[in-house]
């Protein structure tokens, strides 16, 4: 029996760690790596270095390929739309996927279909953003730039109209939004298959320091049960309306008045998924591959009452292997993941894992192994 060939393009972490999920189901993985000491080009078998942005190295790369999906968002779309229209499956669509590619198109779409969003336009020069401001009861506000953007580049907290003069030397679309007055960050991770089948995982908290992930707590502590089932059905319905086909992370405000309101999409396993790992019944990363080749989708209940994920991030102590003695023998449960990047400060190199019943207890565990990993404390 032949075993179907998930052509995936982008070698990071998340490429990396859906290769893992893929393994014991027997499905073979081809790589589209920018280069070759990429994190997943390290442990796939069969890699190709070439750039995504070449439609005839995608089209090369496609070849003996049942199904491509991605670990970014960057592929042209026009290069997409050309693929499939020679019947190279692409998971998700082109049609899809330029919600997470395009602020702005997100920002449409989501108004059409009565999304709850943060007010927002698209404005063309710092007047502009200053009108804006003023529309909105004055600066601050925040403005992004419609493509490119992640982990916190190409977003600005802008408080007067010299503040805005920034986001417009890239020479692309700049997003007005609106500074909301949020409690907390939320994520609803969800999955859908082509024909139709989605799961949702339980909402969890995502807390960000200067603007990059830094501990993800699932389920998200005291949150109302009425509002952790909103936006869980609300992410399933942007998955159905968008014709999302994989993993969709909708990252949320949880305003101070107990509204939800959509932060950004991501059409790929999500930093906010990945306690999925190790406390979850079936991961993100196991559920995209299921997704992507149309497989029933696995159960993505929780494994225990709270699992508590920490990313490590690299700081001036690149040995971080000397530091498995300590973590693993001070905590057996501790789960480590790391990402064969080379270390550099404030690269995320890898993410812990912890859970149990008692949420003090698994938040300071992965803390205290994230913290120990990238040198910031000793003992």
């Amino acid at each position: 029996m032949t075993f179907p060939v998930v052509g995936m393009v982008g070698g990071g972490q998340l490429a990396r760690m859906t290769h893992e999920a893929g393994i014991p189901l027997g499905i073979r993985f081809k790589l589209l790596s920018d280069t070759p000491q990429d994190s997943a080009a390290l442990v796939a078998g069969e890699v190709v270095v070439g750039d995504y942005r070449d439609l005839d190295t995608l089209r090369d790369f496609a070849r003996g390929c049942d199904v491509i999906t991605f670990d970014h968002e960057h592929v042209p779309t026009g290069h997409l739309r050309a693929l499939e229209a020679e019947g190279v499956p692409v998971r998700p669509g082109p049609d899809a996927l330029v919600h997470a590619q395009d602020k702005g198109v997100m920002r449409a779409r989501l108004d059409a279909i009565g999304a709850p969003c943060p007010r927002h336009r698209i404005v063309a020069d710092p007047a502009d953003a200053a009108a804006f401001a003023a529309e909105v009861g004055g600066f601050p506000v925040i403005l992004k730039t419609v493509r490119g953007g992640y982990d916190g580049k190409g977003v600005w907290f802008v408080r007067s109209e010299q503040d805005a003069e920034p986001p417009f030397r890239a020479g692309v679309p700049v997003l007005a939004e609106e500074k909301v007055d949020y409690r907390r960050e939320l994520a609803a991770n969800v999955v859908r298959s082509p024909h139709g089948q989605a799961v949702a995982y339980p909402v969890v908290e995502s807390r960000q320091v200067d603007g990059v992930c830094d501990t993800v707590i699932a389920p998200a502590p005291d949150l109302d049960g009425e509002l952790a089932g909103q936006a869980q059905q609300l992410a399933l319905r942007i998955a159905q309306e968008l014709g999302v086909v994989g993993h969709l992370a909708v990252e949320l405000f949880e305003t101070t008045d107990g509204r939800i309101l959509v932060n950004e999409l991501a059409m790929r396993p999500h930093n906010s998924g990945h306690w999925t790992q190790d406390g979850a019944v079936t991961s993100q990363f196991a559920n995209h591959v299921r997704a992507v080749l149309d497989l029933p989708l696995g159960d993505p209940r929780p494994r225990a009452t709270w699992t508590v994920m920490a990313n490590v991030l690299g700081g001036d102590y690149p040995d971080m292997y000397q530091g498995y003695l300590h973590c693993m023998a001070r905590d057996p449960q501790l789960k480590i993941h790391m990402y064969g990047k080379d270390v550099k400060p404030g690269r995320k190199v890898g993410h812990v894992n912890t859970y149990g019943d008692d949420l003090d207890d698994v938040l300071a565990r992965a803390r205290h192994a994230a913290d120990y990993l990238r040198g910031t404390i000793t003992e």
